[in-house]
C-alpha cells in the first residue's frame, strides 16, 4: 500500500492517496484509505471472453448498486452480483445495466457520488479482476453495461481523495467559493486546466478499455452546465436561462470533448446526461 508525500508551498509535508491509483484499500486501524499497487500475476488476471454486445435499438436500462443488491444484510460483491442479479435482469427483459458507485468513495453513505479515487473500483465489493468478470458475464448475457460516472464534482475529503492533493484548494478544482458546491459539500473541477482535462478524459478511456464498460451515465450534469448549478432556477423554457451569462462554457466544452472521445474509442457507446433543466442540445 502506498501514499505520496507532498511538500506544500508553505514547506509542510502531507501524505496523500495517489490521484491515479488503480486501487485503494481502507486501513481498518486508521480508517483512512491508501493507494494499492495492483499488479497480479499473469495467471490471476481476468481475461475477457465475450465481445461487447451491439448497442440496442431501444435501451431498457436497469439501474443497480452492487453493494446494496443482496437480499442479506451485507455489502454484496461483484461476484454475488454476477451470479445472482445479472440473470434476473436478463430474465426481466432488460438489455442494459447501469452500475452506481463504481469508482472508489471513502464515505459509503454517499452512494458513490463523493468519489475519492477516480481510477479505482470500489474495493468494498471485490477486486478489479472481479469487476471485470462481472462485466464480461453481463456481455455474455447480451447486456450493455453503463457506468454511473461522477465528473460533476469530487469529494471534499482531502485525506482519502484528490481534493487539496497539493495542499491548495486549486489543484484539480477552482479555488475559493467557486470551487465549492454548497448543497453537496463537495469540490468542483476546473475544466479548463490541461491537467484536469487529461485526468478526466483519461479516466473515460480507462473505464472503457481496461474494464470494457459500454458507456456512461454522466451524473449531476445540471450542476455542470450553469455557474449557479441550477439552484433556485425554474427553467421555464426561456433560452436566456440556458445560454445566458449563467452558462458554464468551460463545462460545456468538457462535455463535448468527453462525448467525442468516448465515441471515437467505442463508436457504439451509450452516453446519457442526467439533466433536470431541459438544456435543449441535450434532448
Amino acid at each position: 500500500q502506498v501514499k505520496v508525500r507532498v511538500e506544500t508551498k508553505d514547506g509542510a509535508w502531507i501524505d496523500r492517496v495517489p490521484a491515479w491509483t488503480r486501487l485503494a484499500w481502507q486501513d481498518l486501524g486508521t480508517n483512512l484509505f491508501n493507494g494499492v499497487v495492483w499488479d497480479p500475476p499473469k495467471d490471476e488476471r481476468y481475461e475477457f471472453r465475450y465481445a461487447r454486445p451491439a448497442r440496442p435499438a431501444a435501451l431498457k436500462i436497469y439501474e443497480a448498486h452492487v453493494g446494496m443488491s443482496s437480499m442479506y444484510p451485507k455489502v454484496a460483491t461483484y461476484l454475488d452480483f454476477a451470479e445472482n442479479v445479472l440473470p434476473r435482469i436478463k430474465r426481466l427483459g432488460y438489455n442494459a445495466v447501469q452500475l452506481m458507485a463504481v469508482a472508489e468513495h471513502a464515505h459509503y453513505g454517499s452512494f458513490g457520488y463523493h468519489v475519492t479515487s477516480y481510477y479505482a473500483p470500489s474495493s468494498r465489493c471485490g477486486t478489479p479482476e472481479e469487476l471485470k468478470q462481472l462485466i464480461d458475464t453481463a456481455h455474455s448475457l447480451g447486456l450493455v453495461v453503463l457506468m454511473d460516472l461522477v465528473h460533476a464534482h469530487l469529494s471534499s475529503n482531502s485525506l482519502d481523495g484528490i481534493a487539496m492533493i497539493d495542499g491548495t484548494d486549486y489543484c484539480y478544482t477552482h479555488g475559493g467559493a467557486k470551487g465549492h458546491h454548497e448543497q453537496w459539500d463537495s469540490k468542483l473541477f476546473h475544466y479548463m486546466k490541461y491537467e484536469v482535462l487529461r485526468f478526466l478524459l483519461s479516466n473515460l478511456r480507462w473505464w472503457l478499455e481496461e474494464y470494457r464498460f459500454d458507456g456512461f451515465r454522466f451524473d449531476g450534469v445540471t450542476s455542470m452546465l450553469y455557474h449557479s448549478h441550477g439552484i433556485d432556477k425554474s427553467f421555464s423554457g426561456d433560452y436566456q436561462e440556458y445560454f445566458g451569462l449563467d452558462a458554464d462554457v468551460d463545462a460545456h466544452i468538457y462535455l463535448m470533448l468527453a462525448n467525442d472521445l468516448i465515441h471515437e474509442l467505442v463508436p457504439g457507446a451509450v452516453t446519457v446526461a442526467e439533466d433536470v433543466s431541459g438544456m435543449p442540445p441535450l434532448c
